[in-house]
């Protein structure tokens, strides 16, 4: 037979492939030889930069709002006079404060006085305490009086100076107690200077 074609492969014979050309240069020889780790750490570096960016971008949570200022959290109440069984120093007067703290951190009384130059003040227990979040603390607080000329004759509207302080700040509030104070307060400076001409 005669004919024209291709040479084909006879038995058990096998086409060779040419090798794959070498790859030049020292570094594409090292990739070359340590593929499959290159392309392990590549992968390492590519999830690790992707877990990155997702942790950094992640949304953050609020942060929590600053405490109350001390005297947005406290409240400061007139009780009642102190009995005549437990009576002030002569020329003084006793009464009992409520000072409730009603949230935020635990705020500290600093100093507690009082606006008129007449009298002085003496608190038990004496400043600085502490009272705790969401509690009250009784105080009893003691105006003697120093010169009747200075004492007030009829206070319409006493206060309190009182320095609160907490966490977020010191502040000098002025608290007025109401009018039952004031009567009060009134009884016992006409009792104190009664005998005193003004």
């Amino acid at each position: 037979m005669s004919g024209v074609g291709p040479v084909e492969p006879g038995e058990d014979t096998r086409v060779r492939e040419a090798p794959p050309p070498r790859p030049r240069g020292r570094l594409a020889r090292h990739y070359d030889r340590h593929r499959r780790a290159v392309l392990a750490s590549a992968a390492a570096v590519a999830v690790l930069a992707g877990g990155g960016y997702l942790y950094t971008s992640r949304p953050q949570p609020r942060p929590a709002p600053p405490p109350p200022y001390p005297s947005q959290a406290v409240d400061l109440v007139y009780v009642t006079p102190v009995t005549a069984s437990r009576a002030a120093p002569a020329g003084g007067f006793s009464f009992t404060v409520l000072l409730s703290v009603r949230s935020g951190p635990p705020v500290t009384v600093t100093r507690l006085t009082q606006p008129y130059q007449g009298l002085s003040v003496i608190s038990s227990p004496a400043a600085p305490f502490q009272t705790k979040p969401h509690s009250a603390r009784k105080i009893i607080v003691t105006l003697r009086v120093t010169e009747c000329e200075k004492a007030p004759r009829n206070p319409g509207l006493p206060f309190l100076d009182v320095t609160l302080r907490n966490t977020r700040a010191i502040e000098a509030h002025s608290f007025i107690l109401g009018s039952r104070y004031a009567q009060d307060l009134s009884r016992a400076l006409e009792v104190a200077c009664g005998n005193d001409s003004r």
